[in-house]
């Protein structure tokens, strides 16, 4: 097994396909299938099976993926690593964001992160809150900014940012502008919310079973942008901290109040892990981060948000 033979299997996954795998690798096709069945006889095992309309991986491709990305991971953070050795702090980050908190961030911290430490590469994904603790713990992601992390062994969180939810809507909806809105409100109005486990979901569900208040549920998106959307074609209100749909807010695209009776927020903490070192390049990434952030709160422009670290 080597490296050539990894990246052309990652390769076939990503495209299903021999003849445009070999398009993208600049390589004829029996090269990559030549490829591929020295990687098969190596490991004994099928890693496809050849069915008409492309290459679908069998168990073992399906196990063989994750180890040959985070192995593909590995080799990029060292080759960043070593490069920035040459110039200074540098070497590959990758930070896991929120879907909610990457447009507020993303720009101001690439750009803060280029001015002060131009040999770090940054590499930026985004999950939700449990999938980016999963990533972190291993080893897929160096750090992320995330809410709702439970304590863990190989997990340290810092709480960085506490903000509001709010209750969101569209034009379509006909509400009248309003201060705020309880929850027993609310509930008179039909609801799009993110599906459990979804940490919103479940600081939503627990108000209303300690207020003894049920809902009018008609969806459910377990993606940020089918929820957007779907609030802002009428079919229901939702609720989102107003940073997830900041730009909208200011567009009158949507319109918004905080959630009362009770009020609910959540707080952003930075995560990162205790099961392995944390290079100096990750540390200086992450500092980065942080300082974008609390300017981004301390500017305003994080609606709603409080800065909590010292």
């Amino acid at each position: 097994m080597d490296f050539r033979q990894i990246k052309t299997f990652l390769t076939v996954v990503d495209t299903g396909n021999i003849t445009r795998a070999a398009e993208i690798l600049h390589l004829v096709q029996p090269a990559v299938s030549r490829q591929i069945k020295l990687l098969e006889e190596d490991l004994a095992v099928s890693l496809f099976e050849r069915q008409r309309h492309g290459m679908v991986l069998t168990d073992a491709g399906r196990m063989l993926v994750n180890y040959a990305r985070r192995s593909v991971l590995e080799l990029d953070r060292a080759r960043a690593e070593i490069s920035g050795a040459q110039v200074g702090v540098g070497g590959l980050v990758t930070i896991g964001l929120l879907p909610s908190t990457i447009d507020a961030l993303s720009g101001t911290f690439v750009a803060m992160l280029s001015a002060q430490f131009p040999a770090i590469k940054i590499r930026l994904t985004t999950g939700y809150a449990g999938t980016l603790a999963r990533w972190l713990e291993s080893g897929d992601i160096d750090a992320a900014l995330l809410f709702g992390a439970e304590r863990s062994a190989d997990v340290q969180v810092k709480p960085l940012i506490e903000e509001p939810l709010w209750v969101v809507w569209s034009k379509l909806t006909k509400i009248k502008r309003i201060k705020s809105m309880t929850l027993a409100d609310l509930a008179k109005y039909p609801l799009v919310l993110p599906s459990a486990p979804h940490g919103i979901r479940t600081l939503v569900d627990h108000a209303c079973a300690v207020s003894n208040i049920h809902l009018n549920l008609v969806a459910e998106a377990n993606a940020l942008s089918v929820q957007r959307r779907l609030v802002l074609d009428g079919h229901g209100l939702t609720i989102l901290p107003p940073i997830a749909v900041k730009d909208d807010l200011e567009a009158k695209h949507l319109y918004g109040a905080p959630l009362t009776q009770p009020t609910i927020s959540r707080v952003i903490a930075l995560a990162l892990p205790t099961n392995r070192p944390i290079a100096k390049h990750v540390r200086c990434a992450v500092d980065v981060l942080s300082a974008c952030a609390k300017q981004i709160v301390e500017s305003g422009d994080w609606l709603g948000g409080r800065w909590l670290e010292p």
